[in-house]
């Protein structure tokens, strides 16, 4: 790493020695950006990389509301206005206790690249709180939420910051959020969320996109190398959110055999193949455990979480594909992966691999798919929904899904050509980080010390 980036990333340290999360997404960054960085000295006397790592605005604020025992319970509130270098501020809410400022600024700063990636005009942010939906009633989340909107509208606005759902925050939690917003900005501004229902400006395939586009990208990285393809693969997903299971509807009707899911508490195991459709019972309308699935499927196998090496990785598999949390694939659970014969990862969830695991999956040549830019279906959906809303005009599920799938394909050829570009083989981590840098650094230059 040059002397540039090394300094960078040392008053990153400083500056924010309590948050790891963002450390290391800054970290991973930056440690791809070096050929880059050589070829413009100019950065350092512009302090680029400077204020392309500290966020342009982080708001914090208190969220009161009252239980439904009459009690009033206070949480902590978060947005990280990140980047509006190429378009507002965009990125999702998360509802979860392991929320914190770290974790906001970590995926923050990732969905700049990942927004950039896109190709569309929208900037980076990310936002949300630690409260947990899990176990709450709908009552409970409806005056959460309110009270949380009650303050984010100060902030934001379809030309400002567009915000959207992440764990915890799905479509109801986005219906509560817009009508709060209505209420009380008494307009209808359909582009301020997306995520919404279909029946007050939400758009087909918005539900599916991120696990429809991972799988999008997969295919053609798997394509490039070697012209493998996914039939007949088997697969294992970890998570059984809206990205697993459409990662995993996709990747059946490519003719794969996914045999594993999972939730916080285990995974299960089915070697005749997951029963999808009870997935979506148990997760999408029971709003159960997984393992549920033994109560209909009581030949499969049920392994529980008993350190932070999720069992899901022990199990022999071609492709993982890790939908669930942040640095949820450890060194530990790679060396596992690798030692059973993976052939490539697709990362579905924000960060879900260690830099050590990532390190050891290239080493050993096993295929990464970066979350930049394979989960970043989803937030090119998002745009896809905002520009219906201002067109006041919809898209039917297939154009919508036929749009998705060219983004991605643009989007792996943007990460191939930065790898071929700078030598890199076919490392996409340093391709994805490099092709969203180099657009994002043209739009700081051009736009002045801001």
């Amino acid at each position: 790493m040059n002397s540039y980036l090394e300094k960078v990333l040392s008053e990153v340290r400083v500056k924010n020695n309590n948050e790891p999360e963002f450390i290391q997404a800054v970290d991973e960054v930056l440690a791809t950006l070096e050929p880059v960085v050589n070829k413009h000295p100019e950065y350092e006397n512009i302090a680029l990389l400077e204020r392309f790592v500290e966020p342009e605005r982080l708001i914090s604020f208190r969220v009161p509301y009252v239980n439904d025992e009459g009690k009033t319970i206070v949480h902590r509130g978060y947005r990280v206005q990140f980047s509006s270098l190429i378009g507002p501020y965009k990125g999702g809410l998360r509802f979860h206790p392991s929320v914190n400022q770290s974790i906001m600024k970590f995926l923050g700063f990732e969905q700049i690249f990942k927004n950039a990636l896109t190709g569309l005009p929208i900037g980076g942010g990310k936002g949300g709180s630690d409260f947990d939906p899990k176990g709450k009633s709908d009552g409970e989340i409806m005056r959460f939420c309110q009270s949380f909107m009650t303050e984010l509208q100060r902030h934001i606005g379809q030309d400002v910051d567009v915000p959207a759902g992440d764990i915890g925050v799905g479509e109801r939690e986005i219906g509560y959020l817009f009508g709060q917003y209505k209420r009380i900005r008494d307009v209808y501004e359909g582009g301020v969320l997306t995520g919404k229902g279909l029946t007050y400006g939400g758009s087909l395939a918005r539900k599916e996109a991120t696990g429809f586009g991972l799988i999008y990208f997969m295919r053609e990285m798997l394509n490039a190398n070697g012209g493998i393809n996914l039939n007949g693969k088997t697969v294992t997903i970890s998570g059984a959110g809206n990205v697993a299971i459409y990662a995993c509807q996709k990747a059946l009707e490519y003719g794969a055999n996914v045999v594993a899911m999972s939730d916080s508490k285990g995974c299960i195991y089915d070697k005749y193949g997951i029963d999808l459709d009870l997935i979506k019972q148990i997760k999408e309308v029971e709003r159960g455990r997984i393992s549920d699935y033994l109560k209909v499927h009581s030949d499969a196998e049920y392994f529980e979480a008993e350190s932070e090496d999720s069992p899901i990785w022990n199990i022999k598999t071609d492709i993982a594909l890790p939908c669930a949390t942040q640095n949820e694939v450890t060194l530990n659970s790679a060396k596992k992966l690798v030692a059973n014969g993976v052939i490539a990862i697709g990362e579905g969830a924000n960060m879900p691999c260690t830099k050590e695991a990532t390190e050891y999956f290239l080493k050993n040549s096993v295929l990464v798919a970066p979350a930049k830019a394979a989960n970043a279906g989803g937030v090119a959906t998002s745009a896809i929904e905002m520009s219906q809303n201002s067109m006041r005009y919809y898209l039917t599920f297939d154009e919508v899904d036929s749009k998705l799938n060219n983004i991605m394909i643009n989007i792996f050829l943007s990460c191939k050509k930065a790898c071929e570009e700078y030598n890199l083989g076919n490392n996409y981590v340093a391709g994805a980080n490099i092709a969203a840098f180099r657009k994002l650094a043209k739009a700081m230059k051009a736009q002045g010390i801001v």
